[in-house]
């Protein structure tokens, strides 16, 4: 088995709106899959779907190469999960609410719930009413809790929601030391780009409850997109320049003041020179790599950007 999720035209209809509208996706083993959508793309419901939460309108869903059933609670075991905002016994402590659950699930092992606790860093207030928890700490405690009974795999719905940038960084580091240590497969939905760059292994776009595309990471950093970002006080005036004094056509103008040059020969010190000879004035020249995020957004706004990646499955 290389696929621990699979879905075939998975779909939700509430009255008469798809929430998920044909998703057919897979999820391989030991690789962390970034669900990217804005809010309202039907991530939620997607994953609600996966755990039998939520009954599917149409389609099919197969866990650890089997067809999810309707009532299957087997496969359910061996998964970790937080959707939406993480909900707990108020009056009782960190550590009485994980083993709560750890007995609720029949998940039996001295030292469990202290271990979570540790791995998320709820170092010393193990034993403080989650009536006192901040909204990050509370994230902290759902992730706590959804792998606490070491699931195979692990659905985080918006998991750095309320963190501080050292909360961000540390979740970060423990994604991926469950995926090589633990080899922990991981299912992660959120709508920061920046951060899912930084640890996916492959992720899927969803837009409007369709999929756009699977593409793996991989495929994105290889591929052929630097270009050199120019910001000047004429846009207009450099694209002349560029046109008819320095040959170059391959660009874009992004403004008033910013231009892209996609020409993978010239060098920044060569368009600076070419710029200020011919009277341009250039406040900054960097080579770029064109990121997930503006991947994503020329995708979603029909932008055509996938034509460069290869998909995942490729």
């Amino acid at each position: 088995m290389t696929d621990v999720i699979r879905t075939r035209l998975l779909t939700k209809t509430f009255g008469r709106q798809d929430v998920v509208s044909n998703v057919t996706m897979k999820v391989r083993k030991g690789e962390i899959y970034g669900f990217l959508g804005p809010n309202g793309a039907g991530k939620s419901t997607l994953m609600k779907m996966l755990l039998g939460l939520v009954k599917p309108t149409g389609g099919e869903i197969e866990l650890f190469g089997e067809r999810q059933l309707p009532g299957a609670v087997e496969p359910l075991k061996r998964i970790g999960h937080m959707i939406e905002a993480p909900v707990f016994y108020e009056k009782l402590t960190a550590e009485q609410n994980l083993e709560l659950h750890a007995e609720y699930m029949g998940y039996y092992r001295a030292g469990a719930a202290k271990e979570a606790l540790d791995l998320v860093q709820l170092i010393g207030v193990e034993n403080k009413p989650v009536k006192q928890f901040s909204l990050g700490m509370r994230q902290r405690l759902g992730i706590a809790r959804a792998i606490m009974t070491r699931p195979e795999l692990l659905l985080l719905d918006e998991p750095i929601n309320g963190l501080d940038p050292e909360g961000i960084q540390e979740m970060r580091v423990l994604f991926r030391r469950l995926r090589d240590e633990l080899g922990t497969t991981l299912l992660i939905s959120s709508h920061l780009l920046a951060e899912v760059e930084q640890v996916a292994d492959t992720v899927g776009i969803l837009d409007r409850g369709r999929l756009l595309q699977e593409v793996s990471m991989e495929s994105i950093r290889r591929s052929n997109t630097d270009y050199v970002e120019i910001k000047t006080s004429n846009a207009q005036q450099a694209a002349l320049v560029l046109e008819e004094k320095l040959q170059i056509r391959h660009y874009k103008i992004m403004g008033s003041h910013m231009l892209r040059v996609y020409d993978a020969d010239v060098t920044p010190e060569a368009l600076s020179k070419g710029l200020v000879l011919n009277d341009v004035s250039v406040e900054s020249i960097i080579r770029r790599h064109h990121s997930l995020e503006e991947y994503f957004l020329e995708l979603t706004r029909g932008g055509g950007g996938h034509a460069a990646f290869d998909q995942a499955g490729a």
